[in-house]
């Protein structure tokens, strides 16, 4: 069965929220190369804006075989690897963006699943590093919705050492007279204050957790904004957060709230200790420039 899907460049940036769940977001403008997890599905240069416009794409979600790589089938098995590689090494000094997808190939694996190979280049932001990483995405199938499976070469990526960063970083935010906190990161106008990035930085490591666990084939999520962070008393090594945060599935036009509770340390990165769903906010607004 066709799907007829108009491929839209969203860059999502300003939006404002509580922890209440009841958020608004508000139209911005900003530099894709502000939010490394709004990436386009075709990019020429890094950090490009690239709009993909009135151009409409007609492919079967579940097709096998070759995939058009600039289609939504490929770009969400991709965006996949992006939030895989987040969850696993990211850091406030160490963040991954989707680039570009080379090539795709789907296949059913009995009544198992279907299993996506893909040749994809994977951006580390904060180093502006680039490299072509081999990947496969597999989505089980089953009544019970299950956590997508990843396997991805990018050893030149990963072999970027922050750990200096890092540990200089811990050390400030544990011995603080004062636990931290913020909010609106970023603020509607796109803006972050410098020493606030390391926390949406954070934000953003936290909430790859939630859109790996939640990714199907019929998802591609963004990770929009850091609605609030609060910093919680703690009597071991590990920092403990409290956030807010907003996710836009660029595929239904949602922005849905969720409630995190994570730990962060150099030595041990960040743990999700906890994640739940808030109630949808129906007075949301769909972010710009999606339709």
């Amino acid at each position: 069965m066709g799907l007829r899907i108009v491929a839209v460049l969203a860059v999502l940036m300003g939006v404002t929220g509580s922890p209440s769940g009841t958020v608004r977001p508000e139209t911005v403008s900003v530099d894709i190369t502000a939010h490394p997890n709004s990436v386009p599905e075709t990019a020429e240069e890094p950090g490009q804006n690239v709009e993909l416009g009135e151009e409409e794409a007609e492919e079967d979600v579940m097709a096998t075989g070759e995939l058009n790589p600039n289609h939504y089938p490929a770009q969400r098995a991709a965006k996949v690897v992006q939030h895989y590689l987040t969850t696993r090494y990211g850091s406030p000094y160490r963040l991954f963006g989707l680039q570009r997808v080379h090539s795709g190939n789907a296949e059913d694996v009995a009544d198992t699943g279907r299993k996506y190979q893909l040749e994809i280049s994977v951006h580390e932001i904060i180093s502006n590093t680039t490299q072509k990483c081999s990947a496969e995405v597999f989505f089980p199938r089953g009544e019970k919705q299950q956590s997508p499976q990843v396997q991805v070469s990018c050893e030149e990526l990963l072999n970027i050492s922050t750990k200096a960063q890092e540990e200089a970083l811990y050390q400030q935010y544990k011995m603080n007279q004062s636990l931290l906190s913020a909010q609106n990161l970023p603020d509607s106008h796109g803006h972050i204050e410098p020493d606030m990035k390391p926390l949406w930085h954070l934000g953003i490591v936290a909430s790859s957790f939630v859109m790996l666990k939640e990714s199907t084939e019929n998802t591609l999520y963004n990770m929009a904004q850091v609605s609030n962070i609060t910093q919680l008393a703690t009597e071991n090594d590990q920092l403990k957060f409290e956030c807010h945060t907003l996710l836009h599935d660029m595929v239904s036009q949602e922005i849905l709230p969720w409630k995190l509770l994570f730990t962060w340390s150099a030595a041990e990165g960040v743990k999700v200790l906890q994640m739940e769903q808030l109630p949808h906010c129906h007075s949301c607004e769909k972010p710009p420039n999606t339709d």
